[in-house]
């Protein structure tokens, strides 16, 4: 640690930025922020890093504009450097990151006297921003705060090493030996637990619904239709979690200004963003590798489904309406992924009624957002007067389902499954009271998740999916 030191003052303290300043790293964050906007430049970007990282660098904050006030900066360490500027020492931010994004930190915090950053030409990493360093001030003329064994160079040339994050202990013991002075700001970390909220194992609840068809054609004791739809679950699970890391990854931005998705691990800094980038291909190759064991009309299903959701992230949410109908027709493929996985006979009434429920739910969700932004959504074209519309849509959405219901009971369907078909008409009350309850806590700001977390975690909605089973085996 360090200790009292007349020239602390007059010594600049050059400070890092990707992992140090913040939790993440201005190249992954500004090239996701491209390809989000314009997915195309995914093909641009191997030929710019052929040209060298530092041309890469430029090329791509060239096309974007950083919003330096939502990056996950370190609290702890920035508060530091606030003490340490109001003592007049002259702060200078070095980093590796593009001049351009990098000044727009600087501009931002108000503390840095000075930026030394890439540029076109020169990618100022590990020795060329010790070289750089030293040029200007001298060796040992300098402090410098890191993160990892890419500033170990700096260290060496610094008159103290300051560590932020967790670095490994053999860096730091050869940071001891090397520098004059260390000093550590230890962070604690959790990775394994961030790993279990980005993969979000609470929302695979939606994927029950490919046990439907089991259910409603009276098949939960066929053990083969059983095994597979457990099997369509698990691939329907691999799938969502992979496209939750993909949402993640390109709604880093806007995540950082919701109320609750700012605390999701890459908008915090939590993870890594190249982990999240690794996960993706490994989550979806697992998912099709689940499928590829199911008949191939259920591999075409999840397939249909990724192309869907990589649609619904890169154009789809952004249109007014079309975004609902599509997140309904999402559940409904996990629905039609059940029939293909059993090779149980499609309902016409099941598909139906499915696709006014789950339009009722895909309303509320984007009721939250409008109540949640209270004003125009982040990235889509609603306004705020459009919540009276999704209201009334979404409350007939959720009747008219119950209407399919009832009338279903009237079919000549029904009496070949039960045999008190009329009983089921008194599900219709339990399920006109569960979408009216769950329409009246949205507007409440009471429903704060996902509609279909809502229910796992509620207990209304348990007792009503309890007597609604019960209703079912009475009328078997």
């Amino acid at each position: 640690m360090v200790t009292g030191n007349s020239t602390v003052d007059t010594i600049p303290l050059c400070v890092d930025l990707d992992g140090t300043l913040i939790r993440s790293d201005l190249l992954w964050e500004s090239a996701l922020r491209l390809l989000a906007r314009q997915p195309l430049y995914l093909f641009a970007l191997p030929f710019w890093l052929l040209r060298g990282r530092a041309c890469l660098k430029s090329e791509i904050a060239r096309r974007v504009e950083l919003n330096a006030a939502t990056l996950p900066y370190r609290s702890e360490f920035l508060d530091f450097l606030r003490a340490e500027h109001a003592r007049g020492r002259h702060l200078v931010l070095a980093t590796a990151s593009n001049r351009q994004l990098a000044e727009s930190v600087a501009a931002h915090l108000g503390l840095f006297a000075e930026v030394i950053a890439s540029d076109h030409q020169n990618n100022l990493r590990a020795k060329a921003k010790a070289a750089t360093l030293v040029k200007r001030f001298g060796s040992r003329g300098f402090d410098y705060a890191g993160n990892s064994a890419a500033d170990e160079p700096v260290w060496r040339e610094a008159r103290q090493a300051l560590v932020v994050g967790g670095a490994h202990r053999r860096l730091l013991r050869r940071l001891s030996q090397a520098a004059e002075d260390c000093r550590v700001f230890a962070s604690q970390r959790h990775p394994w637990r961030a790993c279990l909220r980005l993969l979000r194992p609470h929302q695979w609840a939606k994927n029950i619904i490919v046990f439907a068809p089991l259910l409603t054609a009276h098949q939960l004791r066929n053990l083969p239709h059983l095994r597979a739809a457990a099997l369509a679950f698990l691939a329907f699970s691999l799938c969502a979690a992979g496209l939750y890391v993909v949402n993640d990854l390109l709604d880093l931005e806007s995540d950082r200004q919701h109320a609750n998705k700012r605390h999701r691990p890459f908008a915090t800094g939590e993870l890594p963003i190249p982990l999240g980038v690794a996960l993706v291909p490994l989550l979806l190759a697992a998912a099709i590798a689940v499928a590829a064991v199911l008949p191939w009309g259920f591999l075409g299903v999840l397939l249909a489904y990724l192309g869907m959701n990589a649609a619904y992230s890169l154009w789809v949410k952004r249109v007014v309406l079309l975004d609902v109908f599509w997140l309904a027709g999402l559940y409904t493929l996990r629905l039609i992924g059940g029939h293909e996985a059993t090779h149980i006979p499609y309902s016409a009434w099941l598909l139906v009624f499915s696709m006014f429920l789950f339009l009722s739910l895909a309303l509320v969700k984007r009721f939250q957002e409008l109540r949640a932004y209270n004003a125009q959504a982040h990235g889509r074209d609603y306004r705020p007067e459009d919540i009276g519309l999704i209201t009334s849509l979404g409350t007939s959405s959720g009747f008219l389902a119950v209407l399919v219901l009832a009338l279903y009971v009237n079919s000549e369907q029904v009496r070949t499954l039960y045999r008190q078909p009329y009983l089921l008409l008194l599900i219709c009350p339990l399920l006109l009271y569960w979408t009216s309850r769950v329409w009246l806590l949205t507007h409440r700001g009471q429903l704060h998740d996902d509609p279909v977390f809502f229910a796992v975690r509620d207990r209304v909605s348990y007792l009503i999916g309890g007597l609604t089973l019960l209703i079912i085996w009475m009328a078997t």
